[in-house]
């Protein structure tokens, strides 16, 4: 229980009242505002009944909403806050003194984090005394991949909608080569599929019907080395990744296909074997994957599926510096002779800036000729994984999931897995 400046400013009038009216008169003020203090700090210590809701699971970056909301019958006027549970997660505004608090939360890290009460500051009836109170109880706030954006190229992928490099996808009729039927033209099939000798013969437009291959293996495997903690846009190297193979695995499921997942740095944190419907459990497994500040075991994370059924093994990792990428050089054949192996990280804009920028200062100069340096560096490794037997992907942080979901369909379409 606090006083207000209210009942402050009401001590400090019954004390200039002394001069005048004399110490009796003083005393029967003082104990009066002392009665009304006790009261309205009674009223104030009454526990409130208040509610609060916020979704138990949000994405990573997509703002979810928070509401404080007292019981509508609690007249006293309150003023209410919701601490954040990190630095990572923002809430806007966190507090609120109109009697309810209705905020935008956005997680910008992935993993578990408690949110703690929200506090409520009551006052009493006469304003002079306040009382801070916690509505509900501390809560664990889940925070996933981006997963409105994985399931935007999932049905892209559905609805044959899908674009890489300008070109538009044939969506899942095109994925395979076996050949199945002639059917009727429908409005929403793709021109390519349109049988013009049976078109002519017919006298109406004809297409061909493809056997979707399905039941192929797509392995993701996270690196969750030193490299991976590298901040882009809002989010780690990790993030990103963890967001592409989140994609990858929600397109497998409207493909048929079995996906799974491994993460590592110098031990296999998760092991995910390829399961039909698997989307969903690789983000279960894998949404609050954290980097640590290690090397990671190429070798020991490859030789986990060197020698499983063959697949597309997606491997998300960074190729920044040729000392770390040396160790994946030499364990890319590992999985080379047996897997389709893509090699996907992210390029840094910071780099590209550096190179790109007119030159002020002399330690713009510097700056640049180290930024040459590094990108020389990366495209060396890039082609030393690429001669081991893996293709190399990199992309600018925001188009990594859309290119790896590209790669996907490719080698699909082309019986690569």
């Amino acid at each position: 229980m606090s006083p207000t400046p209210r009942a402050a400013a009401a001590l400090g009038a019954i004390a200039l009242l002394t001069i005048v009216f004399g110490p009796p008169v003083a005393a029967l003020l003082a104990a009066a505002l002392a009665g009304a203090l006790i009261a309205d700090a009674r009223a104030a210590r009454r526990p409130p009944r208040a509610q609060r809701r916020v979704p138990a699971i949000v994405a990573r970056g997509v703002p979810a909403t928070l509401a404080v909301e007292p019981a509508p019958d609690d007249g006293r006027r309150m003023r209410i806050r919701q601490a954040r549970p990190a630095a990572e997660v923002e809430i806007s505004p966190q507090e609120s003194d109109v009697g309810t608090l209705h905020s935008e939360l956005v997680a910008r890290r992935r993993g578990r984090f408690e949110l703690a009460p929200a506090t409520l500051r009551a006052r009493g009836p006469l304003g002079l005394a306040t009382c801070d109170h916690v509505a509900g109880e501390a809560q664990e706030l889940l925070v996933y991949p981006d997963l409105p954006a994985a399931r935007r190229l999932a049905l892209a992928v559905r609805t044959g909608s899908f674009r890489e490099s300008g070109h538009r996808s044939r969506g899942p009729l095109g994925l395979g080569t076996d050949f199945e039927s002639i059917r009727d033209y429908l409005p929403d099939d793709d021109i390519r599929q349109v049988n013009w000798p049976a078109t002519v013969r017919m006298g109406r437009p004809m297409s061909n019907q493809y056997r979707v291959e399905q039941d192929r293996d797509v392995i993701c495997m996270i690196d969750c080395g030193r490299l991976m903690a590298a901040p882009l846009m809002n989010a780690t190297r990790l993030d990103l990744a963890i967001d592409a193979a989140t994609a990858v695995g929600l397109v497998a499921d409207e493909l048929g296909d079995r996906c799974g997942t491994i993460a590592f740095d110098t031990v296999v944190h998760r092991r995910l074997a390829p399961r039909r419907r698997g989307g969903d459990a690789l983000v279960r497994a894998v949404f609050d994957l954290q980097p640590a500040p290690v090397d990671s075991d190429y070798e020991l994370a490859f030789a986990t599926v060197a020698s499983a059924k063959r697949a597309l093994v997606i491997v998300f990792t960074d190729l920044i510096e040729e000392v770390a990428a040396r160790s994946l050089i030499e364990a890319v054949p590992v999985l080379a002779r047996r897997h389709e192996v893509v090699v996907a990280g992210v390029l840094d804009p910071d780099l590209d800036a550096a190179v790109g920028a007119r030159p002020e200062h002399v330690l713009d100069v510097y700056r640049a000729a180290a930024a040459l340096d590094v990108l020389a560096a990366r495209e060396r490794a890039a082609a030393r994984v690429r001669g081991a037997g893996a293709r190399v992907l990199e992309t600018p942080p925001a188009g990594l999931a859309r290119a790896a979901v590209a790669a996907y369909l490719s080698a699909k379409a082309r019986a690569r897995l």
